[in-house]
């Protein structure tokens, strides 16, 4: 009786008691909060699934044909590719091959649902053909995703179980219609949904993953030091903004606005891009210069991508900005010389205010400068430069 019960249900039915089950588990509580982020649908037209990042949707035949426990892994890699905010933060592998950057995302979610598998004893379970590989363990997107143009751009990727083929669509052109304030939205609310998940799952005793703990943990707040930098160098009027509040004041319970300025001349932005920094720390960088050249309205920015010789130079205007981190593509690969940069902007005639550089710290030359450069230090050396001002991003 219970079993004909369970096969009377429709598609969007199954989907909304999976969805009870798997907040509920000990094992995939720790992801309630992300799956109730967004809305759910089904649709006779999608052959798999999809999410935007934020929606997902589902084939009616697909799901209508999967066991419960294929039915619970497919939705958690629906929500999974949200919880690590796929779409938004690799858009700009998408651009460079599709069927790689696909493959890349899904791998890495893959092996979290195959852990959780193992540990619930099949109460979830990876749909047959899911993309896994256990070389990719430990990886992000960008590192799997280099790994696969390496070997033909996904063509041919292996995998320990399955067929070898991505168990869903990966909606990158809905969540680009998102704006940018959508997008910072939604971003804020599924990192308050894994916080919450987290938090309920430690008081019901569920299984905490080490990924998610990852995708929490508090970071340096380089940015607010970036910021200061740029806004110090600007040649703009200076203008109050209550956007930010004035931290030497809150000492003393007083919210007070911060200065800035309207306007600032050409900024240069270096970014190592020699293999050893990950693609997470590059997105989030490039989020963050976006955000400030919005704020300081630079004339230009030049964008160069270096490794031991700058391999690629893009130059956006004060209007081309807010399409800075979805349209840049980042080249290089090799070694990491930092003299590349200055001997570059010196006989390009580049007359920059000044520069900001992302590196690991492990270079060979630091460069000889002629203007002011500020060194954002990622995940590496902890030494300062010798030149200019360093700050350090963990």
């Amino acid at each position: 009786m219970f079993i004909t019960q369970i096969n009377q249900l429709t598609a969007l039915q199954k989907i909304e008691r999976a969805h009870v089950e798997l907040m509920a588990h000990k094992d995939t509580m720790e992801y309630a909060g992300v799956i109730m982020v967004g809305n759910y649908a089904v649709d006779e037209n999608i052959p798999t699934a999809k999410t935007d990042g934020v929606n997902c949707t589902y084939g009616k035949k697909f799901v209508e044909g999967m066991s419960e426990s294929d039915l619970r892994g497919l939705i958690m890699h629906e929500n999974l590719h949200k919880a690590f905010q796929h779409t938004f933060l690799w858009r700009h592998l998408y651009e460079q091959n599709h069927k790689a950057a696909n493959y890349a995302c899904d791998y890495v979610i893959n092996l979290i649902i195959h852990d959780i598998s193992k540990a619930s004893e099949g109460f979830v379970t990876l749909p047959k053909g899911g993309l896994l590989d256990e070389r990719f363990r430990d990886m992000d997107s960008q590192q799997v995703f280099d790994i696969l143009m390496e070997e033909g751009g996904g063509e041919g990727g292996g995998s320990d179980d399955g067929e070898g083929e991505s168990l869903d669509e990966h909606d990158w052109d809905s969540g680009e219609q998102l704006s940018d304030d959508d997008k910072e939205q939604a971003q804020k609310e599924i990192d308050q949904a894994l916080r919450q998940g987290q938090i309920l799952a430690g008081k019901m005793g569920g299984r905490l993953t080490r990924e998610i703990g990852e995708l929490l943990e508090p970071k340096v707040c380089w940015q607010d030091k970036l910021r200061e930098y740029l806004s110090s160098l600007a040649d703009g009027k200076d203008v109050s903004t209550w956007q930010r509040v004035n931290r030497r004041w809150l000492q003393h319970d007083m919210y007070m606005p911060s200065t800035l300025s309207e306007t600032m001349g050409r900024i240069v932005i270096g970014v190592d891009t020699s293999g050893s920094i990950g693609g997470r720390e590059l997105n989030e960088f490039l989020t963050e210069v976006k955000a400030i050249c919005t704020n300081l309205q630079p004339e230009l920015v030049d964008l160069l991508y270096w490794d031991t010789e700058v391999a690629r130079h893009e130059v956006y205007g004060r209007d081309e900005l807010g399409k800075l981190v979805d349209s840049t593509k980042p080249a290089g690969g090799g070694g990491t010389d930092a003299a590349c940069i200055p001997a570059y902007i010196k006989e390009r005639g580049i007359k920059p205010e000044c520069a900001v550089v992302l590196t690991d710290g492990y270079v060979s030359s630091w460069g000889k400068w002629e203007h002011p450069v500020l060194w954002c230090i990622v995940n590496g050396s902890q030494g300062n430069a010798p030149v200019g001002q360093t700050i350090h991003v963990n």
